[in-house]
């Protein structure tokens, strides 16, 4: 098992202490998002949550929510089908072939949504405050999309 992202790495270190342990999970969940919409889950998770994916689906339940109540606040091959790892893998690491060409998640993350960088980090601060709303991740849902499609070009060209 792959596990891509945890939340509690984040809340669990340079943390704004003034915001909720959730907001740790933004960026992941926001991701993980995308995966639901496109039906890139696992057959266990679309198994064991039928109700919580339609739910993110239809905008109930925030992708957030979803990983803290249903993915312990991690984000892990387990939770992805075929495709799904495999698209991962490929964007939400910056070292990968395909990131190096294309950009990865967390930068494609930080430039659409104004996050200061620090020493090429993340300005941890600046990171934790992004609002959890639907408004970012449709701004962020089109970038992925964009990088999706240059990924499956980019496979056929291996």
């Amino acid at each position: 098992m792959k596990k891509y992202d945890d939340a509690s790495w984040h809340y669990g270190g340079d943390f704004p202490p003034d915001l909720p342990q959730i907001n740790g999970a933004t960026h992941i969940g926001i991701f993980l998002t995308w995966f639901i919409e496109n039906d890139l889950l696992s057959e266990e998770q679309v198994c064991n949550f039928e109700d919580d994916i339609q739910n993110v689906k239809n905008r109930t339940f925030t992708g957030s929510e979803y990983l803290m109540s249903n993915c312990d606040g991690k984000l892990t091959s387990n939770d992805l089908n075929k495709t799904g790892n495999e698209f991962a893998r490929a964007y939400y690491e910056d070292g990968t072939k395909f990131a190096k060409v294309h950009k990865d998640y967390l930068g494609d993350y930080a430039r659409l949504l104004n996050i200061r960088v620090v020493n090429n980090l993340l300005d941890q601060d600046t990171l934790y405050r992004i609002e959890n709303s639907w408004s970012n991740y449709d701004l962020l849902k089109a970038r992925i999309d964009e990088r999706f499609e240059q990924w499956k070009e980019f496979k056929k060209k291996k």
